[in-house]
């Protein structure tokens, strides 16, 4: 007798003389989020409930969490580098100094974190 059907593409498995639906989503690898995947899940908790119900019901939440967080990152440090190279925060100013340097230099990581967070997080 056959253990496993997929009728209309839902699986179902044979349990004792009757066949019950496979309801869980298929299961992904875990990948680690970090702080902008974070930030992405409460941003589509609050404002993107039908897209955040569909990620989590169909098993793929962690996945673009975690594909958020990459390209978050990414564009976090390509924009503090870009910014820091045109403001001419360099490291001869940090040596001269270091409390001009820090000072730019928060100033600059305070405006890309917003840039980020406008552009990836909240698309």
């Amino acid at each position: 007798m056959e253990q496993y059907k997929e009728i209309n593409s839902i699986g179902y498995t044979l349990v004792g003389d009757y066949y019950l639906p496979n309801l869980l989503p298929h299961q992904e690898p875990e990948r680690p989020v970090g702080v902008w995947g974070k930030r992405r899940m409460e941003y589509l908790k609050k404002h993107r409930r039908g897209m955040f119900s569909h990620l989590l019901t169909s098993g793929g939440l962690n996945a673009h969490l975690a594909d958020t967080d990459e390209r978050a990152r990414e564009m976090y440090s390509r924009l503090v580098e870009q910014m820091a190279a045109s403001e001419g925060v360099t490291e001869e100013l940090k040596a001269r100094d270091q409390m001009a340097w820090v000072g730019r230099m928060n100033n600059i990581a305070a405006r890309a974190r917003e840039i980020v967070y406008e552009e990836v997080i909240c698309a």
